[in-house]
């Protein structure tokens, strides 16, 4: 069989294991060109949607976005198909060893590697690889079940030491003035939306909004996924308050809530929950 040729971007922020990954694909893949290697999520966003390469090797745990954070972004801001656009990538991820987070890649059917990379292993990933670029006419297949495994994989559950099952029941938030700082109890009944800003996460009521430094992921955990839904990465709504959700001729999705002028994106990654009935 003629090997297909194709291109790949690594990204990883120890620059050893970097370039120990890239000495080892060149052994078991020569004809692969590694277009680019960077070490954080958002400059392999950026570099991924400049290059297009076939092949993303991303280290789980970089600087800013972690490797599936910036596969999120990445897939919410691929092209669309059409006028030279290649398909999305194929996916490999890159890990130190953690129990939790093989068994989750293992349930989604997403592939990964082992820190340290061995030979045998990547062999095999090479071959996965080269067997599914070899099928270019499934790459909207492809895409579709990417994103179903990236929302699987950022939807999955803090590990058992850490979870916390006590659900959220009011919202804990600091406001500074000049007489001094006041903690306002926000009943979670009220709240109509969450979003991560900087380092804050942008609490939003009908009557106006608070910032709380709790992560939103640390949020999540405790909010029930029925009442609130997840629409971008950095962003959970209360499911009633969605008023309506507009696609343009682009296909970028747009959420209104009710009570809220703002308007709010919604990812690739979410748009599968708004279907018309």
């Amino acid at each position: 069989m003629t090997l297909p040729s194709a291109t790949a971007l690594i990204a990883e922020d120890e620059p050893l294991l970097a370039q120990a990954l890239q000495a080892e694909l060149a052994q078991v893949w020569p004809a692969l060109q590694i277009v680019a290697s960077v070490g954080d999520g958002a400059s392999a966003v950026q570099k991924a949607l400049q290059l297009q390469p076939n092949v993303l090797f991303f280290d789980i745990r970089m600087p800013g976005l972690s490797g599936l954070e910036a596969a999120a972004e990445l897939a919410d801001a691929w092209p669309a198909t059409g006028s030279g656009t290649k398909p999305f990538p194929a996916l490999v991820f890159v890990t130190a060893y953690d129990q939790y987070a093989v068994q989750a890649f293992e349930a989604q059917a997403v592939d990964y590697l082992l820190k340290p990379v061995q030979r045998s292993r990547l062999q095999k990933t090479v071959e996965k690889l080269q067997l599914a670029l070899a099928k270019p006419t499934q790459a909207a297949m492809d895409f579709e079940a990417t994103l179903g495994q990236l929302r699987g994989l950022l939807g999955q559950p803090t590990p058992p030491a850490q979870a916390t099952s006590a659900p959220l029941k009011v919202i804990q938030a600091s406001v500074h003035s000049a007489q001094g700082s006041t903690i306002h109890m926000v009943p979670i009944e009220d709240v109509l939306c969450f979003e991560a800003a900087d380092k804050y996460v942008r609490v939003l009521t009908a009557q106006r909004e608070y910032l709380i430094r709790t992560p939103l992921k640390e949020l999540q955990d405790q909010l029930d996924t029925q009442v609130f839904w997840q629409i971008h990465r950095g962003t959970v709504v209360r499911a009633l308050a969605i008023e309506a959700v507009t696609r343009d001729e682009a296909g970028k999705m747009v959420a209104s809530l009710r009570g809220i002028k703002e308007k709010f994106v919604v990812s690739r990654l979410y748009g599968h929950l708004f279907k018309a009935m």
